[in-house]
């Protein structure tokens, strides 16, 4: 099959060039972007690395993961890539979490949410909720992280199958 634009060797040129020209633009407009938001944003608290940062505010809270009605573990080194230590991280897989800056910062849940790439986009929202110290959050991911709060997040995934739950059929 011959390719529109390629048949002709003047226009075989011509669709090249113009391709070439395209990829030029299209990757030197991408390269600017990423280096205009890292020149506007280098102390936005949820992109840069605290390694060498003196981040005398520091929160710790705990949360409980249930999806699908089923407790799911939140791992361990969460904000950790390589020689990077993010300002929300965990340490351990018990569910605490630990943030960190150089001022006070209105870190939220959906900012860890966010920084450990939860699946949230995969979650009914209308189905799910957030718990903050036993007492449901109309907040909902927005809800700010506090030093020593217990949090408990239960999400439904859109793929959940709720007929399961009251189904008559033995289990598998």
């Amino acid at each position: 099959m011959i390719w529109p634009g390629m048949g002709d060797p003047y226009k075989r040129k011509k669709t090249l060039k113009f391709l070439l020209i395209t990829a030029i633009i299209g990757i030197s407009v991408a390269a600017a972007s990423t280096f205009a938001q890292q020149a506007l944003n280098p102390n936005d608290p949820l992109k840069v690395c605290i390694n060498d940062r003196i981040t005398p505010y520091k929160v710790k809270a705990t949360l409980e993961l249930i999806v699908d009605g089923e407790k799911a573990e939140i791992p361990a080194n969460i904000g950790f890539t390589g020689d990077c230590k993010k300002t929300l991280y965990t340490l351990t897989n018990d569910g605490t979490i630990y943030a960190e800056w150089e001022e006070e910062y209105p870190f939220e849940i959906g900012h860890f949410l966010w920084m450990w790439n939860f699946p949230l986009r995969e979650m009914d929202q209308s189905k799910s909720t957030i718990y903050v110290n036993g007492e449901e959050s109309s907040q909902f991911i927005s809800h700010p992280l506090k030093d020593g709060y217990y949090y408990k997040a239960e999400f439904t995934s859109k793929a959940y199958d709720e007929s399961k739950d009251s189904d008559f059929l033995p289990e598998k």
